[in-house]
């Protein structure tokens, strides 16, 4: 069951607010569409053929798609899985609705994180979680995302290391991920371990945030009175902000990593696994057995095209993902069309189904939640009078 909470600890984490920033949307949104014109219609065909591309989906055999049917229904399931493990006592259903809807406003609206973050807070308070442990279960799942994002691409190099397929710059690019990775990892762990720990890394990175404001004020006030510029600075941010921050993290996910850390690393890896199950029954149903590139290079590409996701230009990374695994596929030997054609797939029966379901859980959420306020509204009014 949902953890009880104080009202302080409901005060100190309280949801953002609900709102969308239209003037920013819309420039995100006017990016996104030019980004995923320059993309599709820009660079794909002056190397790969639609028709052709579109010829080989069709000639998929029923297996093929049998089996990527079963896929997509497997990764649209496990996705809900990391929440679960971040938030105990959350049944599957109340999950899978915040998870799909989650994942609908992250990857369709542009500069939505804010307004997604909300939703997410508002729809697990309606199942019975305050702020506290929703807040920990956002962190926890965010944090071993991008860990687990990470990680993959050091482990398909590795894994074409051993294999001969690796080329010098992506040893190179191997070595540099490990030490990121380990660096990452330890100072997750110097966070967690103890709150001096964490107030001795925040101070580190104050001290440097501190001379990077007054660095970048200074270079702004040389036409300003320099006293007003520093005062301006010392104004702007607070001298304990990102130790109050590592602080506040630390205090919503110590308890949550202590116990469930194995089951959110779990999970967290098998949703991003099943990402790439459906690329890999896509690339091997178009292209055949005889594509000349073999199912470690699919993974590689698929680790290392993810990191494109990191770049904040488009939604989902829309665009630059399928860019960066096109080119990955056809570096390593694939066909280009064959390559066109399973990025599409991908992203068809990864991105669209999720998308579709997010709409309709998001609905049914609105609709659930205007029944309980009428209902909770008609059992005050009595009272009321």
């Amino acid at each position: 069951m949902p953890d009880v909470e104080s009202p302080d600890d409901d005060a100190a984490t309280a949801p953002p607010p609900a709102k969308l920033d239209k003037r920013k949307q819309a420039v995100a949104g006017v990016i996104t569409l030019a980004v995923l014109v320059f993309v599709f219609v820009g660079v794909f065909p002056k190397f790969a053929n639609y028709a052709d591309a579109w010829t080989a989906i069709q000639a998929m055999s029923t297996l093929s798609l049998v089996l990527l049917l079963a896929v997509t229904v497997l990764n649209v399931g496990v996705y809900v899985l990391p929440y679960q493990a971040s938030l105990p006592g959350l049944p599957y259903g109340p999950a899978f609705v915040v998870r799909q809807t989650s994942f609908m406003i992250s990857n369709v609206i542009p500069a939505g994180g804010a307004f997604g973050l909300a939703v997410q807070y508002a729809m697990l308070s309606d199942y019975g979680y305050g702020p506290a442990a929703t807040s920990a279960a956002i962190g926890a799942t965010s944090t071993w995302n991008l860990m687990v994002t990470l990680t993959l691409p050091v482990v398909a190099v590795v894994l074409l290391v051993f294999t001969g397929g690796a080329t010098a710059n992506e040893v190179t690019g191997a070595v540099v991920g490990v030490v990121a990775v380990v660096v990452m990892v330890g100072l997750f762990a110097l966070v967690l371990r103890s709150e001096a720990a964490a107030r001795r890394l925040g101070g580190v990175g104050d001290r440097l945030v501190t001379w990077f404001t007054h660095r970048f004020r200074r270079g702004q006030g040389k036409d300003k009175d320099k006293a007003a510029a520093a005062a301006d600075a010392d104004d702007s941010v607070p001298e304990t902000a990102v130790t109050d921050s590592l602080v506040r993290f630390r205090d919503q996910l110590y308890d949550l990593v202590r116990d469930r850390w194995h089951l959110i690393t779990v999970t967290s890896v098998a949703q991003q696994l099943c990402q790439f199950a459906i690329l890999l029954v896509a690339f091997y149903a178009i292209g055949g057995s005889n594509t000349g590139v073999d199912p470690t290079q699919v993974f590689a590409a698929f680790a290392l095209a993810r990191l494109a996701g990191f770049i904040p230009i488009t939604p989902g990374g829309l665009g630059t993902v399928d860019a960066a695994l096109v080119a990955l596929l056809v570096s390593y030997g694939a066909d280009q069309n064959v390559a066109l054609a399973a990025d599409l797939v991908w992203r068809a029966a990864s991105y669209f189904p999720q998308v579709f379901i997010g709409i309709g859980t998001f609905l049914y959420w609105r609709r659930r939640s205007r029944r309980q306020r009428v209902s909770g509204g008609a059992r005050a009014a009595p009272a009321a009078t």
